[in-house]
């Protein structure tokens, strides 16, 4: 079990640091919008939410997708990864893991004692729900993306006493 933590650890690191380094990083946030749209699902409460970066990119043949919003002042941070391409299983059976890491906007101090969860709608409407597991300075469940198509994905957080919701498309392909 550690060395699981570990290796997801040390991917979301490598993951994150990848762009960083081939210089495609982009900021989410007030004043920060370019290369950035609206992922076309209602948010909801509509709690001061903008929308941010939504990219995929392939390390070693493993897709990654990301998606970056701030919502009332803290920005979420998630990742969406095939089990398979971390070479990784689960004991369920699941095929994909979500990430998130959060933080103030403008602070470079992640947000450790939230707790949260995801509920992820296929494009059948089936939906999964999953209660998220923190992983040192992140959080992670996994879930199941079986037919290609657009993914919803919901997750509720809360931080200090007070709610908060993401939501976002995930586009899977098989």
């Amino acid at each position: 079990m550690r060395l699981w933590i570990i290796s997801i650890a040390t991917l979301f690191v490598f993951t994150t640091a990848l762009p960083v380094l081939a210089g495609t990083a982009h900021q989410a946030g007030e004043g920060h919008h370019e290369g950035s749209h609206k992922a076309g699902m209602d948010h909801g409460s509509g709690h001061g939410m903008t929308e941010g970066m939504k990219s995929e990119s392939s390390m070693a043949g493993m897709k990654t997708f990301k998606h970056e919003a701030v919502v009332d002042g803290i920005r979420a941070e998630f990742q969406v990864m095939s089990l398979a391409g971390m070479n990784m299983t689960d004991p369920e059976g699941r095929t994909h893991h979500i990430m998130v890491k959060l933080d103030r906007e403008g602070m470079d101090h992640p947000i450790t004692d939230a707790v949260g969860k995801i509920k992820v709608i296929a494009p059948d409407k089936q939906e999964q729900t999953g209660v998220l597991k923190h992983y040192g300075d992140m959080m992670a469940a996994n879930f199941t993306f079986g037919a290609p198509g657009k993914y919803g994905v919901i997750c509720l957080f809360k931080e200090n006493g007070e709610k908060h919701v993401v939501k976002f498309w995930y586009p899977h392909e098989e």
